[in-house]
């Protein structure tokens, strides 16, 4: 090294000695802030969801005070050996906030979310303002987001609880709202036989009521915070059902697996009722059920009627119950109640609840499970099996 840049360096060293005893002298001279009063100063967003390296305050620029009340925030520049910001606070008279002062875990000096895995969320805990990690499993419910409300002279369209415009009868066919489960002839069907006054039908989902208590989220975040995966399943499922988003460390285990035959009913049609059969096992076959929570099959799963005068109305779906004999079977047997809608009986879904989504399921574990249902072979020698798989935490 010459002796022009040894000089350099030794000034240098001397100046950040120097600015050391400065930062030391004015420290108890800094004006005095709270994890609260910076909330309430820059309007921090607390309870919303955010990745490793993402800015608390929303955006890439600084925030930044006065140096005369805070000199002692060079210090984390000059920790990082940031000499350009040293320089330019000096000849600025600002300097970056030291969220340091204010923040615990998950967050840096500049503000950024640091050693966050998974999507966590802004909280306090205590006094001090944290990025709080998620937990192994997080879960929230389902709730419309956009919906369409039917009126007395067409439909009422609704986002975020704000009515967007009305749409006359006669341009409902016209609607360009769909996804894979409905579009506008499935909306023209629901509001001329389905629908009353009132009644709503949703479009899209965001997720309310999460485990973890952070903020609920719109539809257009659940792709974004927790994939596409989610918005295709929530999309199967009635609203309102509790809807696993984040998995952790967990061990799939696999209860054992209950098993029964379609059997012979001639008097009910044995084609009708193997296609009964087999549209509950679609309905429940991958539902998830977070702990502590009830959950119903799939939405949009349809059954075929069979002549039956003991039946309220003389028809009923028959053939969902021996798919649902499996179900009870698998469910019983891992801890949980009779499920909503079912009986001890042969005959095990009660009249006046539809298979799929008015029968529900609680799961009572501290952890979530999957209920897993198939079927093996055709016609009445059909075998129908469900099991539970447990999401046990490592």
């Amino acid at each position: 090294m010459s002796n022009g840049w040894r000089k350099i360096s030794i000034a240098i060293f001397v100046a950040l000695i120097a600015l050391c005893a400065v930062l030391a002298f004015f420290g108890s001279a800094s004006a005095n802030y709270t994890a609260d009063s910076i909330v309430k100063d820059y309007s921090l967003p607390i309870g919303q969801s955010m990745f490793e390296n993402q800015s608390i305050t929303g955006t890439t620029n600084p925030v930044d005070v006065p140096l005369v009340s805070n000199f002692a925030f060079l210090s984390h520049q000059l920790q990082a050996f940031d000499l350009k910001g040293i320089v330019l606070a000096l000849s600025t008279g600002v300097v970056p906030f030291d969220f340091s002062t204010v923040a615990g875990g998950g967050i840096d000096s500049y503000g950024k979310v640091v050693d966050v895995d998974g999507p966590g969320f802004l909280t306090f805990a205590g006094d001090k303002l944290v990025v709080k990690s998620p937990d192994n499993y997080v879960w929230a419910y389902s709730a419309p987001y956009k919906w369409l409300k039917k009126t007395s002279s067409g439909v009422d369209v609704y986002e975020d609880g704000k009515k967007v415009k009305s749409v006359p009868a006669a341009d409902i066919k016209n609607l360009e709202y769909k996804n894979d489960y409905y579009n506008a002839s499935t909306i023209v069907d629901w509001y001329n036989y389905d629908a009353q006054d009132g009644s709503i039908f949703t479009l899209e989902k965001g997720m309310v009521g999460f485990s973890d208590g952070r903020n609920n989220i719109s539809s257009s975040d659940v792709p974004k915070i927790f994939g596409q995966e989610m918005v295709d399943y929530a999309s199967e499922y009635p609203t309102g059902s509790p809807i696993l988003l984040y998995s952790g460390n967990y061990t799939a285990q696999d209860g054992e697996a209950y098993g029964t035959e379609l059997g012979s009913h001639p008097e009910y049609g044995d084609s009708v009722r193997e296609i009964n059969a087999r549209q509950f096992v679609d309905a429940w076959n991958g539902t998830v059920i977070p702990p502590q929570s009830s959950s119903s099959g799939k939405d949009y799963v349809y059954f075929e009627s069979a002549s039956d005068a003991k039946a309220p109305g003389g028809s009923a779906a028959h053939g969902v119950c021996p798919s649902a004999r499996a179900l009870r079977a698998a469910v019983t047997s891992e801890g949980f109640d009779l499920p909503v809608g079912m009986c001890w009986d042969e005959d095990a879904v009660l009249f006046g609840y539809n298979p799929a989504q008015d029968i529900t399921v609680y799961n009572n574990h501290t952890y979530p499970v999957k209920i897993k249902m198939w079927t093996e072979g055709e016609g009445t020698g059909m075998n129908i099996y469900a099991q539970i798989e447990r999401y046990v935490p490592k």
